[in-house]
């Protein structure tokens, strides 16, 4: 940005190419905090190739940064700081990582080490599923093991933004996903406040940000990535760095955490800025994503803890409803307000689709619905329409009628069936192509079927940024 930057450098960013980039600029100092996964992992380099001259790496030293990205060495930081954490190891082969996923015990969250967007990242519920993945994963070895982790199956995740001075640490955020643990921070819908975390869990969260920040001697920005199963909060890593939620919550609240930590990094105390705490907020904030299914044939949309997303909107207001209508109609998903939902779920999910379709029925909504499903709505006095699967060859089927425009929503949670996983796949893609909205976990739904249900009887508007917070970016 050339209103930005005083120069623009096109290089490769490897430690050398930064460097001489530095001697150009005869400059003080490297900042390695905005540049994402790249960044960070040229800390311990840069810091030898610049053993001697005047520049330094601001901010988190670098042994922090390298502590907080090993697993064992931070492991065993979370252990002495009294921190839960999902069970967890390394794996160099097939058989080492088949006995770890055995011994954590199924499902378990299975990734390459070393990538970003969360590559190649994949939850894996049993030994044949682990084998299929093993043998088109990417190349393993010493150097480059398999991680394994326990997948905490329906929990909440968490993310939280903070800029510590080595002394204090100021909370910019603590962000709730709406869709369940295992979809990529990156995909998930978000809403900050949170909203269904209680006062305790809150207060829990903050002591476990004050206390990594500390015992990571950081000096700027961190991100942390917490669980809530069974009313525990669970560490699932921290980064040393700004994540993607900064400019969100920065817009959200009115502190701007990228300038705030920049002067930190630079000398200044959260003091010095008069900034303590958290942010006060009296509205919602909730972050959609955006992404490329339309462009990309034969891509499934179901969301899970590889990154498919190329972009994200923010709907404020102060009815999360409202914010959540806002969020998801700025994200391209054009809710509808009366018509026809096809559901379509596994087992785990039927009792809380049998909830929603409840709640769609009151609205005025028709039910069109897969045998089996609809006649579990029915035992619960939900009329629905049945719709045969793709696979079972009987009329109507999921594909004619949303070509025949019967369908105007669709809520389709991903089954372990081989055929229904492929009629899934089908009518996800043609929801795809057809703009038709769709969801693919029951918390995603339920929040969409709340923003319709508001947007039916309310005119949600539309306010400038600086009315929402008393100090405006």
């Amino acid at each position: 940005d050339f209103d930005i930057s005083t120069r623009l450098y096109f290089e490769p960013i490897t430690a050398e190419d930064v460097v001489n980039v530095i001697e150009k600029e005869d400059a003080d100092g490297v900042i390695l905090q905005f540049g994402g996964q790249t960044a960070i992992n040229l800390a311990l380099p840069l810091q030898r190739l610049l053993k001697g001259r005047k520049a330094r790496i601001l901010g988190t030293p670098p042994d922090s940064i390298d502590l907080a990205e090993d697993r064992k060495r931070f492991s065993k930081l979370m252990d002495d700081l009294g921190i839960l954490q999902p069970r967890s190891g390394t794996g160099t082969s097939f058989a080492e990582v088949k006995g770890l996923a055995e011994e954590i015990g199924y499902p378990v969250l299975i990734r390459p080490s070393y990538v970003l967007g969360g590559r190649a990242m994949e939850i894996v519920y049993n030994e044949t599923e682990l084998e299929t993945y093993m043998r088109s994963a990417t190349k393993v070895s010493k150097k480059r093991p398999i991680l394994v982790d326990k997948y905490l199956s329906n929990a909440v995740e968490i993310d939280v933004d903070a800029v510590c001075d080595g002394t204090d640490v100021y909370i910019g955020g603590i962000m709730e996903h709406i869709e369940e643990a295992g979809v990529h921070s990156g995909d998930a819908t978000m809403v900050l406040p949170p909203i269904t975390l209680t006062h305790e869990t809150v207060e829990e969260i903050r002591g476990t940000t004050r206390k990594v920040a500390l015992a990571l001697k950081t000096i700027g920005l961190m991100n942390l990535q917490l669980a809530l199963k069974d009313g525990r909060v669970y560490m699932l890593e921290a980064n040393p760095r700004a994540s993607r939620t900064v400019p969100v919550i920065s817009k959200a609240t009115g502190v701007p955490l990228a300038k705030v930590a920049t002067k930190v990094m630079l000398g200044k105390t959260l003091k010095d800025l008069g900034l303590a705490g958290e942010p006060d907020m009296s509205h919602f904030a909730v972050k959609a994503s955006v992404f490329p299914f339309l462009k990309l044939t034969g891509v499934d949309s179901i969301l899970g803890p590889e990154m498919k997303s190329t972009g994200e909107v923010m709907g404020i207001d102060h009815n999360y409803a409202a914010a959540v209508w806002k969020a998801l109609t700025a994200a391209g998903q054009r809710l509808p307000l009366k018509g026809n939902v096809y559901i379509s779920v596994a087992d785990p999910d039927k009792q809380a689709a049998a909830d929603l379709a409840a709640r769609l029925s009151s609205m005025g909504f028709g039910i069109y619905a897969t045998k089996g499903t609809a006649a579990m709505l029915r035992g619960q006095g939900v009329e629905a329409t049945v719709v045969h699967r793709i696979s079972a060859q009987g009329t109507p089927d999921a594909l004619t009628v949303m070509r025949q425009g019967l369908v105007n929503m669709v809520i389709n949670t991903p089954t372990e069936a081989s055929g229904a996983r492929r009629d899934g796949y089908m009518m996800r893609r043609l929801a795809v192509e057809l703009e038709i909205p769709m969801f693919t976990t029951m918390k995603g739904a339920r929040a969409a079927v709340t923003a319709m249900a508001y947007a039916a009887k309310n005119d949600p508007s539309v306010n400038d940024l600086a009315s929402f917070h008393p100090r405006s970016c």
